[in-house]
């Protein structure tokens, strides 16, 4: 079994890549926004860096320019196969990629639960439509030779609630902090709940809103941080049941 995910620094934003033995799936793509393509050749030359020619799946979290900002020009200069969106009503943004994706043929589902690959499974837990995107954030959970992680998007401490309600979550080993370690996700009861090893904060070097947030990292003292900002991409590689993580300084 080969797993690697590598979280990539795509400076203030989110875009995580999961490669499952010959399967390859994109979370999110992050987003410049003055729109160059530099960011773009970054994510292509990691992927490149990786062997890898094809995304066989592209998540899009949620419609936020900072997670799918990229999306339109990965799809138009790689090999997107699906893509796959979160619940509620397409904005602007997915709109202008919807076009894309018809023009091109590329198939595309939203509001999902489960995504099999091979003997994988994403598991998605949001559990309601929320009147906002970050909210609608797709929250996945996965385990990979033992090693559980959860991906949260930018879903809220309301999103946090309602997946302990519903789901009893075991421990996690590799956590993707909410809304770049905003005050507004990572609550200590949630935190508390599954005991993260590592958490993992995608964020900007001084970035403008101050992620992430002092009372976050309190809240995550107990974790191994890993931030984006400091560490650059950050890679989970899993072999022969052994987890071996590598930085790389931006």
């Amino acid at each position: 079994m080969n797993y690697f995910i590598k979280y990539i620094d795509v400076g203030q934003g989110d875009c995580t890549l999961i490669h499952l033995n010959n399967k390859n799936i994109m979370i999110d793509t992050g987003g410049k926004a003055n729109n160059d393509l530099v960011l773009l050749y970054k994510i292509i030359n990691e992927l490149k860096k990786e062997g890898i020619k094809k995304i066989d799946y592209l998540i899009s979290s949620h419609g936020d320019f900072d997670h799918i900002g990229e999306a339109i020009n990965l799809v138009e200069n790689f090999k997107v196969e699906k893509v796959i969106f979160n619940c509620g009503s397409y904005n602007d943004l997915e709109n202008e990629l919807i076009k894309v994706l018809d023009k091109k043929k590329i198939k595309y589902y939203s509001c999902i639960k489960e995504l099999n690959i091979d003997n994988n499974k994403l598991y998605f837990l949001q559990t309601k439509e929320y009147d906002n995107e970050n909210d609608n954030s797709n929250v996945i959970y996965t385990e990979l030779d033992g090693y559980k992680f959860i991906f949260m998007g930018d879903a809220s401490t309301s999103t946090e609630k309602e997946i302990m309600d519903k789901y009893n979550l075991p421990d996690i080993d590799v956590l993707k902090i909410g809304h770049h370690g905003s005050k507004t996700s990572s609550s200590q009861e949630f935190i508390n709940k599954i005991q993260p090893k590592y958490s993992i904060i995608s964020v900007g070097k001084n970035n403008r809103y101050g992620h992430p947030n002092k009372e976050v990292l309190d809240n995550l003292k107990d974790t191994k941080i890993y931030r984006t900002d400091e560490d650059g991409s950050i890679m989970f590689n899993i072999k022969n049941n052994k987890l071996k993580i590598e930085t790389c300084t931006p």
